[in-house]
């Protein structure tokens, strides 16, 4: 079976985590795979339609969009709001990732624009993100949506 093409969007305060994930990846001793669809490098440039285009260029060849939701990615707009925009647009499948550890939307912490769009909300954790990746489909409503906890217990939590 082919990996999801996803491509990760999160708060620059953030990029810790997503580096994290990237660690999970390389790790033969943990479940963890996708195909990466974030920029590969940094770009230099300060020009925002610039540096937007490039994104979309990468947003367009995943068709799940995971969002790292920390502490300030709700108020992020330039891009992260604008990322999930994009990624709604084409019709990725969403998928909120809580940094705090919560197994459900945090209407504190969640960004406007992924909440009662038919997006999945979990933890900052290998196992039940590379479900999410794997499994989780859009039901195309306008709800939003957790894992039950034998979903939890199935994986090993």
């Amino acid at each position: 079976m082919a990996l999801a093409r996803t491509f990760v969007g999160f708060s620059s305060t953030d990029i810790h985590n997503y580096r994290l994930m990237q660690a999970w990846k390389a790790n033969q001793k943990i479940d963890f795979n996708f195909t990466d669809c974030q920029l590969n490098t940094a770009i230099n440039s300060e020009n925002e339609q610039y540096i937007k285009s490039k994104c979309r260029e990468r947003i367009n060849m995943a068709g799940k969009y995971v969002m790292l939701i920390g502490k300030d990615t709700k108020s992020r707009h330039k891009y992260v709001r604008w990322e999930a925009e994009v990624a709604i647009e084409k019709k990725c499948t969403i998928i909120g990732v809580n940094l705090d550890g919560s197994r459900s939307m945090q209407i504190d912490t969640c960004p406007p624009i992924i909440r009662n769009i038919g997006a999945i909300f979990v933890p900052f954790s290998p196992k039940i993100i590379a479900y999410a990746i794997e499994n989780y489909q859009m039901p195309g409503d306008n709800d939003y949506y957790h894992y039950v906890d034998h979903i939890y217990t199935q994986l090993g939590y």
